[in-house]
């Protein structure tokens, strides 16, 4: 079995000063916590890969090809690969854990 804890997630990816932190990587998925602080912008261009978005706090505004939507915990939202997408009006700090498959290259 494989467990995590969200907050020793967040600790590890702040100390490694990056907005993602892949913590999970398997032959079908992987699984990352990504970060974006109030204000931010969200540098992300498309993926090759299907994407579930989980919001774990915060929230924001996401817009996924030409839908927008508003997010905060607990939402969650698919983003079909190759699709531009993209949170912003970040109005409070976004933690969002991101499901990929396959698993992100």
């Amino acid at each position: 079995m494989k467990a995590f804890r969200l907050d020793e997630l967040e600790a590890e990816r702040a100390a490694n000063d990056g907005a993602y932190l892949q913590f999970l990587r398997e032959r079908n998925m992987s699984v990352g916590l990504y970060a974006l602080d109030a204000g931010d912008v969200d540098p992300q261009l498309p993926h090759k890969q299907d994407e579930v978005y989980f919001v774990v706090s915060g929230r924001a505004a996401i817009t996924v090809g030409m839908e927008t939507t508003q997010v905060a915990r607990g939402s969650v939202v698919y983003v079909p690969a190759g699709v531009p997408h993209k949170f912003h009006h970040i109005s409070e700090d976004l933690r969002v854990m991101v499901v990929f498959s396959p698993p992100e290259s």
